[in-house]
């Protein structure tokens, strides 16, 4: 069993910087950490993932050269550095665990297992 809390959402104006973290209570590096996010109205989308390791990454397009993902096994945590904000990054951003082999990176959101309670990100322009 895995808990995942958030933190580090905020209201920032567009072009601003904020990074999410995800502390797990468990020992967390059997897991592909990921980032999703949804706003008001529309579906819960990918954001970006990291490998059991962290040796592999991935972002959707959207947020290439914006968005860095990276983690820290000895803390349990998972981090979200969100530079270059925009309105349209406005969501609740949600951090998730998949139990999977060493460098996959799943994009999608049935093949997590545990997900966090959310955090609310709102980019002002």
């Amino acid at each position: 069993q895995v808990q995942l809390v958030e933190s580090g959402g905020g209201l920032v104006q567009a072009g601003g910087s904020l990074r999410l973290s995800c502390a797990a209570s468990g020992r967390t590096f059997n897991y592909a950490m990921g980032w999703f996010r949804q706003a008001p109205g529309k579906e819960r989308e990918f954001v970006a993932a990291i490998s059991r390791s962290g040796g592999n990454t991935y972002c959707v397009d959207s947020v290439k050269g914006r968005f860095t993902i990276s983690r820290d096994n000895a803390k349990n945590t998972v981090y979200l550095q969100m530079n270059s904000l925009k309105p349209e990054d406005t969501a609740v951003y949600y951090c998730a665990a998949a139990l999977t082999s060493f460098n996959t990176i799943p994009t999608i959101i049935q093949h997590y297992d545990y997900w966090g309670q959310g955090t609310q990100v709102t980019v002002s322009s």
